[in-house]
């Protein structure tokens, strides 16, 4: 018996059981090396790899008690003291470890009758919580670690948020963030809003600012919500490739995945068919409305009131679009037509010379948004079509520099150009990388900043460290080219001829 004895108090204790013969070695040794019988290093190594052999096996032993727990107590239910039941499923927990729960600590601790009950019967009123994601939720009371699995981070992130799971809530988070895609991105910013992460929510808005223009599909355009959508289309930080003209060409295909959702071709056919579908409401509207005036397209309007016209009808071709497509007010084009017009005679006759100051407010709601796509390193050129009030920019990529150079005479160029001595622009230059699925890996901005171009000049803009790039490189732009209107004079002036 003692024997017996001797080796559970050992266990106890937290000691291997060859422990006590170890140290006896390790004394026989150290007499030896003292009488010159033996080799105190080899000695000395041999003493700290049983030390370490030690070690592994508390860690061992640690790791296999966390897994008995999980085991026996929570899967086998042994010494079980309450029941939960919930969604047709049975659960046997015990009260001390529901406790971490801050659900089931108020339950338990208060004057609630449930907390001489031996058998509760949860109610479930969220439908994203599932038998699933409550035995993970359960479980994960019973163990340090939980893998969650991304397709089930949804009814995980239900579930935690219900037994107020503070540590799995956070833990669902991480993992949200770090696994957002197409396929992901809008059931994680709707479910980041009704649980509460308001930095998942952030991190799915950035990502479809980055990537609305280059991964969009038919499941995407779909998910998408009105809101959510306007959002996207009033920001300033929109990534847009190439023009203003893509992002209307995007509102488009979008408009009709939302009012025909059955509609499952590939994505490269849906421009063609959201233009026939369109082209069928005309002709039953008989030219009298546009398509947002209509009953079905009204819903649409606050979306497409935050496109920048002006930077649309610019362009002839894509201003003829625009007028076939009568899916926009004619007020609104007659509007737009009208302050480009302005525009254009304070530049010429007024001698507007451009922004002279940085106005952020102007510069977020007004700027026109470009941007470009550098598959692979090497030599660039090109300019954003449109008219652009008498500067022909030309962006060069080269050497990893990006140049602006405000061009008069040496090259050809589509649009009037102006001949002032001086001309200014206020821009923010963006670049980007992205992996596979849309995540950021390196960024690099200037900011808002005032440029001066003297005929013909060219200015570098930015100068990049070659080791952080990644192709494929993306370049975003916004560019005021005029500055902005003063009201006060405007008005003043029409009082004048009124009068």
């Amino acid at each position: 018996m003692g024997s017996l004895g001797s080796r559970v108090l050992r266990r106890k204790a937290g000691l291997p059981r060859g422990e006590a013969a170890a140290a006896g070695k390790g004394g026989k040794r150290k007499r030896g090396g003292a009488e010159g019988t033996g080799d105190s290093d080899s000695d000395g190594e041999a003493e700290r790899e049983e030390r370490l052999l030690h070690l592994r096996g508390r860690r061992k032993k640690l790791k296999s008690t966390s897994k008995y727990i999980y085991q026996t107590l929570f899967l086998n239910g042994e010494n079980s003291d309450i029941k939960i039941c919930a969604l047709g499923e049975e659960w046997n927990l015990h009260k001390i470890y529901l406790c971490q729960s801050g659900y089931f600590s108020s339950m338990f601790s208060g004057s609630w009758k449930e907390s001489s009950m031996n058998v509760i019967e949860l109610e479930i009123p969220d439908q994203n919580i599932d038998v699933e994601a409550l035995q993970v939720a359960f479980g994960s009371l019973y163990r340090d670690d939980v893998l969650i699995n991304p397709s089930r981070v949804v009814a995980l992130l239900a579930a935690a948020c219900m037994l107020q799971l503070d540590g799995l809530i956070q833990q669902c988070g991480e993992t949200m963030k770090e696994t957002i895609t197409a396929q992901t991105v809008c059931a994680y910013y709707n479910s980041a809003g009704t649980y509460g992460l308001d930095s998942v929510k952030k991190k799915c808005l950035e990502w479809l600012l980055n990537n609305l223009m280059t991964h969009q599909s038919v499941g995407l355009f779909k998910e998408l919500s009105i809101n959510l959508m306007k959002q996207l289309i009033s920001s300033s930080n929109l990534f847009v490739l190439q023009v203003e003209m893509d992002v209307y060409t995007a509102l488009k295909k979008w408009m009709f995945l939302q009012l025909v959702p059955s509609w499952n071709g590939s994505f490269k056919q849906v421009l063609t068919e959201a233009d026939a579908w369109f082209a069928e409401r005309r002709r039953e509207f008989g030219g009298d409305i546009s398509f947002l005036e209509s009953a079905q397209g009204s819903a649409f309007l606050p979306v497409f009131a935050h496109l920048r016209l002006q930077y649309i009808i610019s362009d002839l071709a894509s201003a003829r679009i625009v007028e076939r497509d009568a899916l926009l007010p004619s007020e609104w084009l007659s509007s737009v037509y009208k302050q480009q017009w302005f525009a254009m005679l304070r530049a010429e006759q007024d001698n507007d010379t451009g922004p002279q100051e940085i106005n952020k407010e102007e510069l977020e709601g007004n700027s026109m948004r470009c941007g470009r796509k550098l598959a692979k390193d090497g030599d660039y050129c090109w300019r954003w079509t449109g008219f652009n009030f008498g500067l022909d920019l030309l962006v060069t990529y080269t050497n990893r520099y990006i140049i602006f150079k405000r061009n008069t005479l040496n090259q050809p160029c589509s649009g009037s150009v102006s001949l002032q001595p001086r001309r200014s622009i206020a821009f923010r230059l963006r670049l980007a990388s992205f992996d596979c699925s849309g995540k950021m890996i390196c960024s690099r901005t200037t900011g808002y900043q005032i440029l001066t171009l003297e005929k013909d000049q060219e200015q570098i803009v930015m100068n990049l460290d070659s080791r952080l790039l990644t192709f494929p490189l993306y370049i975003c732009c916004n560019f005021l080219y005029t500055s902005p209107e003063k009201r006060a004079d405007s008005e003043a002036q029409l009082d004048h001829l009124e009068s």
